[in-house]
């Protein structure tokens, strides 16, 4: 199995990347410590520079400047090093979707530019973004083929923030929050793994349109809760 694939995939009893990564975002985790984090920044310029199939440890300690020893001592696999890269990638992509949604007025709005913002952040990412654009026969399969834990957890993310708008009177108690973030995370999935001849990814207003015209519905309508 390829680094980038097993980092995204494990065995049903063990948490995924994603998993660990959106725990990490919502308890707010603290971040690596200098030496790691130098490290991983190496590794995330090397992986995009050259992929990371071609990447290799001796060429992260040369762009961190350190030894391949002081590599190994923090990660003892490459296959190690690459699952903490995609981990950070997606823990920031959590945490970069709650500050994009945070000061919208409304929760259509926030569907709005949380959409938005999940397209714009992973297709513009170097690297996840890169993976699926160059290498999406090796990338599109682990996100697919892992019984729905990769999309699971993703639904799980945004059920809660939909959960949340509910609990605070923002969307009515009979709505099924976890089937619209089903529907809506599908949604999201299909236009980054198939291109769309419709709707250009790139302008974003059309991508907040679609959004308001397509997604908000789902979420009946406006709730104003009883005084």
């Amino acid at each position: 199995m390829e680094p980038v694939l097993s980092a995204l995939g494990r065995p049903s009893d063990v948490p995924s990347v994603l998993e660990i990564a959106f725990t990490e975002a919502a308890d707010g985790a603290d971040q690596d410590d200098e030496m790691s984090a130098r490290l991983l920044d190496a590794a995330y310029e090397q992986f995009c520079r050259m992929g990371i199939k071609r990447s290799t440890m001796a060429d992260v300690a040369r762009l961190a400047g350190v030894s391949r020893i002081t590599v190994y001592r923090r990660f003892a696999t490459k296959d190690q090093l690459v699952e903490q890269v995609v981990r950070r990638e997606f823990r920031r992509y959590f945490d970069r979707f709650i500050e994009d949604i945070r000061d919208a007025g409304t929760v259509a709005d926030r569907v709005v530019l949380g959409f938005a913002s999940s397209l714009r952040a992973i297709r513009h990412n170097p690297l996840v973004g890169g993976l699926i654009a160059a290498e999406p026969d090796a990338l599109v399969p682990s996100m697919t083929g892992d019984g729905g834990r990769t999309l699971g957890v993703v639904q799980q993310f945004v059920a809660s923030r939909l959960r949340q708008e509910q609990v605070a009177g923002n969307i009515a108690g009979h709505v099924e929050v976890d089937m619209v973030a089903e529907m809506m995370v599908r949604v999201s999935a299909s236009f980054l793994i198939i291109p769309s001849h419709v709707l250009d990814l790139d302008d974003e207003e059309q991508v907040r349109a679609a959004a308001r015209q397509f997604l908000v519905p789902m979420l009946g309508p406006p709730h104003s809760p009883q005084p």
